[in-house]
């Protein structure tokens, strides 16, 4: 589960799941709603594997956001589905989707860096919490 709030000139996005893999599965969904407004219309047709090290959770949600922001400005590919394991100091995933079809994708915001602002990744009643300030 994602949420979306207002900060300053800024956005916000605060995550929760039951665990890590989770958490960061739901904040590539977050992003993606924040750059598209039809992320739906998102087909999985490609896969970009991807791997991170870092022993800080936060810094680890930071990369891995910024790694997909990257892919979205660099690359035009737009994502729809997130396959995420984090052990020890890593990460490793699949990230499944597609080039930006103008015909069919609809962009949104624009995001201009994710950044270190009230970055925080922590555990919580539920399971895990996480919270990001995107650069719009």
């Amino acid at each position: 589960m994602f949420e979306i709030f207002d900060h300053t000139a800024d956005l916000g996005i605060r995550v929760r799941a039951d665990d890590l893999s989770g958490l960061f599965e739901e904040a590539g969904r977050a992003l993606f709603s924040v750059l598209l407004t039809n992320l739906d219309a998102v087909r999985p047709q490609e896969r970009i594997e991807l791997e991170l090290e870092t022993p800080d959770r936060a810094d680890m949600l930071h990369d891995w956001l910024a790694e997909l922001l990257y892919r979205f400005d660099a690359e035009r590919f737009v994502a729809a589905r997130f396959d995420v394991e984090i052990g020890g100091t890593g990460l490793k995933a699949v990230v499944h989707g597609e080039p930006i079809d103008p015909a069919r994708h609809e962009l949104d915001a624009e995001v201009k860096a994710v950044t270190y602002h009230g970055l925080k990744v922590e555990p919580d009643a539920a399971g895990w919490l996480a919270e990001v300030i995107l650069d719009i």
